[in-house]
């Protein structure tokens, strides 16, 4: 029973989330700083108001926070471009450069022009029809 714990504790999966739920969460407090120390007051500059939280439609004796929605929105996008811009865009280019930098491997095969099954290069003779195949 310990020992599957252990299999599934230390796959790379399971690493990996825990480190990517680490990291979101310190990146979560860098986002939150911008928009707290730097957006809300570039906000209060133009519109007065130092973020979107006293927009406030009442209704009967509730109250709909459009604003509070506003603000999670606006750190929504910020933390998506920052994962799109920060890690998806440098991993797809990462990944284009590495495979054009991959060798492309001789084929070992040919197509028998009878059958057009694939056979070895050094065949003479297709397996699957028996026809003689010329060599190379």
């Amino acid at each position: 029973m310990l020992k599957g714990f252990r299999d599934f504790i230390l796959r790379g999966n399971v690493v990996d989330l825990a480190v990517a739920v680490v990291v979101g969460a310190a990146f979560t407090a860098i986002v939150t700083s911008f928009v707290t120390n730097i957006l809300n007051p570039l906000i209060a500059a133009t519109v007065g108001k130092p973020n979107f939280g006293y927009i406030i439609f009442h209704l009967g004796k509730g109250e709909i926070k459009i604003g509070e929605f506003l603000n999670a929105t606006i750190y929504f996008v910020i933390v998506a471009a920052v994962v799109y811009f920060g890690v998806v865009m440098p991993m797809a280019w990462f990944l284009q450069r590495m495979k054009k930098a991959e060798p492309v491997a001789a084929p070992a095969t040919k197509k028998c022009p009878e059958c057009l099954s694939d056979i070895p290069l050094e065949a003479r003779r297709c397996a699957h029809c028996t026809q003689p195949v010329p060599v190379g």
